[in-house]
């Protein structure tokens, strides 16, 4: 019973790998302006970017938005680039928002015929034993609709590279 509760209380990963057929500069510079965020989150999140969206994007960029985790509830979102690597990575945190922790690398790397696009996110919701429970019942599930519809819109851009398979993972942590 100790370590059901205690996995309620987890950090979380999510593994989201893709291969697009385009070249890394343009799969960067796609990437590297906050605005087109928008262009590939559901709609149903109602993302609103608020401000620090103008410029593209570098290390210690504030970004501002607002969105809708699920029908109803409207939340702020304050995230800061961390780390930039041109062409090749970056790192967004959460600094105010609807998670205790959420830590998002993004990495862009050549293959045979295009790139390999991988997000590792590493998260912990708020609430305690509540907020994983939520995360078993509802968290989880929205993001796998999140990172699935990111696929699909980022395949629709550049198209999908033939021979590569897609794949998202979710792992507890701790």
């Amino acid at each position: 019973m100790y370590l059901w509760f205690k996995k309620l209380m987890a950090l979380y990963r999510i593994i989201s790998e893709q291969y697009l057929k385009t070249t890394t500069e343009e799969a960067w510079d796609f990437l590297s302006d906050p605005k087109n965020l928008q262009r590939i989150t559901p709609a149903a999140m109602q993302f609103d970017i608020k401000g620090g969206a103008e410029e593209r994007m570098f290390a210690g960029q504030i970004i501002r938005y607002h969105v809708s985790p699920f029908p109803g509830v409207r939340t702020p979102w304050v995230t800061e680039i961390t780390h930039v690597e041109e062409g090749h990575y970056f790192v967004d945190e959460q600094r105010f928002g609807p998670y205790k922790f959420w830590h998002h690398k993004h990495f862009i790397e050549v293959v045979d015929g295009g790139v390999r696009m991988m997000d590792i996110v590493d998260y912990m919701l708020p609430l305690g034993y509540l907020g994983g429970l939520m995360h078993q019942l509802i968290v989880k599930k929205k993001l796998k609709e999140i990172f699935s519809f990111r696929e699909i819109a980022l395949n629709e851009i550049f198209g999908n590279l033939d021979g590569y398979t897609p794949a998202l993972s979710f792992k507890t942590l701790k």
